[in-house]
């Protein structure tokens, strides 16, 4: 059995966030966006400090967000694209999507940017079905993550890094009660076997699983 050796509290939570960089954007986005309907679907300060370092590792020049929200992750992950480096954001609700392009022109970080409104499977389907993007973060319904899954991978590029949000469900998937719970899981026994990638799943936020394109 694996040994406990931090308990997730919310002086935690709250210790992480306070090391996590934000500046009077990312703070204003975040204070506003905990004020919404449905505000548990934003991106976490830690997780977003940690979705910039990443892209700056990797030297991300194409990346993709599938689930943008009010625009936190996205602007964590445009202020992280090496020079010349593009964004696309697919997002289901026009609403979201007005909030989160307004949020990313107050970072300065909209011209690098694009948001497509519609449905994000239909609009991943749309495009060439090749290695494109060095960078994917998934965060959007999470009954369509199989489909997502096998959409993303084969246009991922060699070494390409896809990042996958909501991977422990507030540890639901140790015990799956509901389809949702039971999607998640069949998916993280899916990521952990599949020898197209090398994966990691670690405990940021509500479970984040790194998948690298072999």
């Amino acid at each position: 059995m694996a040994l406990v050796k931090t308990e997730v509290t919310q002086e935690v939570v709250d210790y992480l966030a306070r090391h996590a960089r934000q500046d009077p954007v990312l703070e204003r986005v975040a204070r506003e966006t905990a004020e919404m309907p449905r505000a548990e679907m934003a991106t976490t300060p830690d997780e977003a400090a940690l979705l910039t370092l990443l892209a700056r590792l990797i030297g991300a020049r194409r990346a993709l967000e599938l689930g943008t929200f009010t625009g936190y992750g996205a602007i964590s992950i445009a202020r992280g694209l090496a020079d010349g480096g593009k964004l696309t954001c697919l997002e289901l609700d026009e609403k979201y999507a007005a909030i989160a392009r307004r949020n990313l022109e107050d970072a300065g970080v909209a011209d690098r940017v694009e948001i497509i409104v519609g449905s994000a499977l239909r609009s991943l389907r749309a495009m060439p079905a090749e290695p494109a993007f060095d960078y994917v973060f998934l965060d959007a319904d999470k009954p369509g993550y199989p489909d997502y899954y096998e959409e993303l991978v084969p246009r991922l590029l060699p070494g390409g890094l896809l990042l996958i949000d909501n991977v422990l469900l507030r540890g639901g998937v140790t015990d799956p009660q509901d389809e949702r719970e039971r999607c998640i899981d069949a998916l993280n026994d899916r990521v952990t076997a599949d020898d197209r990638v090398d994966s990691a799943m670690v405990l940021v936020a509500d479970g984040l699983t790194f998948v690298r394109r072999r």
